[in-house]
């Protein structure tokens, strides 16, 4: 008889130690959802983060191409015209 209580004492330890277990991994399995959504975000929000600086930067370039030519064309066409009136006027 003695040889049963310590069978169903160590059957009750055992399923004491599997539900221990099974929590243990649920508890494992949410911190590492709660870990993967974290690093999703953060992923997210860094990618955002570049393609507007990449937008940025490229708004800034064609600015400044934009400038350049305006100021080309000023140029040549100031040149244009000079060369135009002393070729009329010379």
């Amino acid at each position: 008889m003695a040889r049963k209580a310590g069978h169903a004492g160590a059957a009750l330890r055992m399923r004491r130690s599997e539900a221990e277990l099974e929590r243990a991994f649920a508890e494992e399995v949410s911190r590492e959802r709660t870990r993967r959504d974290s690093l999703l975000r953060t992923t997210e929000k860094r990618t955002r983060k570049r393609h507007v600086e990449r937008t940025h930067r490229k708004g800034s370039l064609r600015f400044a191409l934009l400038v350049a030519t305006l100021i080309a064309t000023a140029l040549i066409v100031s040149a244009a015209m000079f060369a135009t009136l002393y070729l009329l006027l010379g």
